[in-house]
């Protein structure tokens, strides 16, 4: 057994300008993949968390296995994918204008105990799957329901009339 290369093991084997747009240019092509493309799962990780670590555990597992010939290579392609997603983020957090078009919008599915089928098939959201979500929130009949959204993370939430068949007042905006 010959002792290791520690000097190819952490030099560079690639140009780190390369990794770089390699990491951007799929990190970029994924996250439009899956913004536009796929659909949302009801109760699923939202799309940068999985993007995230598909990512990051396809450029890890080629730096670990020596498909870039580098440990440093592969770190350096592993930094920059997580530097977007931090800046995507960070981003979305300060521009609404970004967050409108990172994060889907919520999709009204039920409105005053109707079903909009239209909008079910759209995220192809099956009656059971909606049921599923609508018992998971105690809900025994359509009736009860004012209005029920699927988030752009995939969960259902439920806005219930209240006890005597009326809307329930909104929500105050602050917190504490």
């Amino acid at each position: 057994m010959n002792a290791p290369d520690l000097q190819n093991l952490f030099s560079l084997s690639v140009n780190p300008l390369e990794l770089v747009l390699r990491g951007t240019a799929m990190y970029w092509l994924l996250f439009l993949l899956f913004r536009f493309v796929l659909r949302r799962d009801v109760g699923a990780l939202g799309i940068a968390d999985v993007l995230l670590l598909v990512l990051i555990a396809d450029a890890s597992q080629n730096a670990m296995s020596g498909g870039y010939e580098s440990i440093t290579d592969g770190c350096i392609l592993v930094l920059t994918i997580a530097g977007w997603n931090y800046l995507l983020d960070w981003c979305s957090f300060h521009s609404p204008r970004i967050r409108k078009f990172v994060e889907p919008a919520p999709l009204l599915l039920v409105k005053n105990g109707r079903l909009l089928r239209k909008n079910m098939r759209r995220e192809l959201i099956t009656m059971e799957e909606l049921w599923s979500q609508l018992r998971t929130q105690g809900v025994k009949d359509l009736g009860e329901v004012q209005a029920a959204f699927i988030e752009g993370d995939g969960e259902i939430s439920v806005l219930r009339k209240g006890a005597s068949g009326q809307t329930p007042p909104s929500p105050s905006r602050k917190l504490g």
